[in-house]
């Protein structure tokens, strides 16, 4: 069983616990410090899980990056050193500017010798074929009330 529920979410964060599939929908200004605490958050999530599950991050709702490239460097590592004896997962980044596209491939290349599959799409229905899920998944936005 999947016990993400002892877990507090963000509230661009949901688990499809169905599909075994943790959408992230950050919205603003993608920060150092915002990556951080997702990253803490995911690491806690991923401890905790019986099975790997895949994830799909839709970077459309962003207005700025204010990351540097040291920064993007150290989560990837992290990423990369604790995805190392895992269970092999997808990772889908869903990017639509310029600046998030560059944190995404720099993210891409250092995952790229984990079991972490880390992909870029320029559409969200190129992402569901990819994690083979439905479309509909990956649009429902966990912050709408």
């Amino acid at each position: 069983m999947f016990g993400l529920v002892k877990l507090k979410l963000p509230p661009d964060a949901i688990f499809h616990h169905d599909l075994r599939l943790m959408v992230f929908r950050p919205r603003g200004v993608l920060s150092e410090k915002r990556i951080r605490t997702l990253v803490k958050m995911l690491d806690a999530a991923e401890k905790e899980a019986a099975k790997p599950f895949n994830r799909f991050t839709d970077l459309s709702q962003l207005f700025a990056v204010d990351i540097d490239i040291e920064a993007i460097l150290s989560v990837s590592l992290h990423r990369q050193m604790r995805y190392a004896t895992r269970a092999p997962a997808k990772s889908a980044f869903f990017v639509t500017t310029e600046a998030v596209v560059r944190v995404a491939k720099i993210h891409s290349l250092v995952m790229e010798s984990s079991y972490l599959d880390v992909k870029m799409f320029d559409t969200i229905g190129k992402a569901a074929r990819w994690l083979r899920v439905p479309k509909e998944m990956l649009v429902l936005d966990p912050t709408a009330s």
